[in-house]
């Protein structure tokens, strides 16, 4: 996958390309975490439409956030790694939409 740096091309010595994969996937778990907290609600056994439905759209959220974090973190293990412009304001949005998710949730 990591393909031979262009002549005359040095590596980052301290290997922030690397460091931001494991960040993003650190990130990612961390979703995992937050998605399975907020459709917790949905398995109690008197849970009505509504609740299952914003369950439905926590688990959506999140697993648009696991793909962006994947091709993200794939993204950065190439050689020269490449920026993510509208990974990063994806990722915010969708962390946003979780927060009024979980909010609505709460008041539930």
């Amino acid at each position: 996958m990591t393909a031979d740096p262009a002549p005359g091309y040095v590596r980052d010595p301290g290997a922030s390309a690397e460091r931001t994969r494991l960040a993003w996937r650190r990130t990612g778990m961390s979703a995992t975490v937050v998605a399975l907290l907020a459709a917790r609600p949905a398995f109690a056994p008197d849970a009505r439409p509504g609740i299952i439905l914003l369950a439905a759209l926590a688990m959506a959220g999140w697993a648009v956030l696991v793909a962006l974090a994947y091709r993200r973190a794939h993204w950065l293990a190439v050689w020269p790694p490449r920026p993510g412009r509208r990974a990063v304001t994806s990722y915010a949005l969708i962390t946003a939409a979780f927060a009024l998710l979980g909010t609505v949730l709460v008041l539930l």
